[in-house]
């Protein structure tokens, strides 16, 4: 029986949107559904992560290095496949944070949805300063 409910929740969704019981709590818990605004902070980290790739690209042209030591080397190798590399990465570890959005580090006492939006804001803080970077470049 419960082999047809789950079964049904993949093909019709579940009704699962956050944690109902304090002993859920304490051990690893998925669920069914997510809200607007995670896939919204998904989707402003993988744009971000682009814009500050390419924004990174033109202003090493206009004599500016890379501080990321792994990106750094990537792009010594091959500046598409550093790309290709950074995106891929970035996607791995949105996705793991929103597959385990419920998980709670008792030690910080912060949720991997709450890391999402800190992505987030941490992407956006990038890319303003890589613009602001931009706008000083005397072409």
């Amino acid at each position: 029986m419960s082999n047809s409910i789950n079964i049904r929740s993949l093909i019709y969704g579940g009704s699962r949107i956050r944690i109902r019981r304090q002993e859920d709590g304490e051990r690893l818990f998925f669920v069914d559904q997510y809200s607007p605004k995670l896939f919204l902070a998904i989707v402003a980290i993988l744009f971000f992560c682009v814009i500050d790739a390419l924004l990174t690209f033109y202003l090493m042209g206009h004599g500016a290095y890379e501080t990321n030591p792994i990106f750094a080397f990537t792009l010594n190798v091959n500046p598409y496949t550093s790309i290709i590399l950074k995106y891929t990465f970035t996607a791995v570890v949105a996705v793991c944070l929103l597959l385990f959005k419920c998980v709670v580090f008792k030690k910080f006492n912060i949720s991997t949805h709450s890391l999402l939006y800190f992505i987030a804001g941490l992407y956006l803080a990038v890319v303003a300063w890589e613009l602001y970077l931009l706008s000083n470049i005397s072409i």
